[in-house]
């Protein structure tokens, strides 16, 4: 039953590319197949919630360099044991950036992926099943803090297209937003 809400929210997301729909299939299976789906200690691979999370006019997006895989990567973690991935998203959103106020966007599906983790201090080489949220702060000042699991944390306006070590998600949630954003309008803080 714990599984349940997350199945539904994935066969609801609408995969944009054939790369998305087949990551959707594997997570799909990947649910069904482990009551354990969501523990760090599934040593296969678990389920990660993570956000694209934009400041209260929606004008700017917030990127951390993760200090474990030196990324410029989406904020997000690992779900250790809440099936509720929505909730990890704004749990880590809030603990990573130091913002009290975020909330979701919506409760649909953003973006996914699943990347092979490499081995790292004696955990063994695994794979995140990344489910990620749109979430916005209502904090005007975007006033930020960077946690210590990064080593750098910026809003940006545009996709930084000078950063070597950019995440290979990072240009596909951009586009989704911008997308959004088309669609939806700007707002107000």
């Amino acid at each position: 039953m714990h599984r349940e809400n997350l199945r539904l929210k994935l066969e609801k997301y609408r995969p944009a590319t054939e790369e998305d729909a087949e990551n959707k299939s594997r997570m799909l299976d990947f649910l069904s197949m482990h009551d354990d789906c969501f523990e760090r200690s599934l040593p296969i691979g678990h389920f990660t919630g993570s956000c694209w999370l934009e400041n209260c006019d929606g004008t700017k997006f917030l990127l951390t360099l993760h200090k474990k895989i030196g990324l410029w990567l989406q904020l997000g973690g690992h779900a250790d044991g809440d099936s509720d991935l929505a909730q990890v998203a704004l749990k880590e959103a809030r603990e990573e950036s130091g913002l009290k106020h975020v909330e979701l966007v919506s409760e649909d599906i953003f973006d996914i992926g699943i990347h092979l983790i490499t081995e790292y201090k004696g955990v063994p080489a695994h794979y995140h099943y990344d489910v990620r949220f749109l979430l916005r702060t209502s904090d005007p000042n975007n006033d930020i803090s960077i946690s210590d699991e990064s080593d750098d944390l910026r809003w940006f306006e545009s996709l930084p297209t000078n950063f070597p070590n950019l995440g290979c998600d990072v240009p596909i949630q951009f586009n989704k937003w911008q997308a959004l954003k088309n669609r939806t309008g700007t707002k107000t803080c």
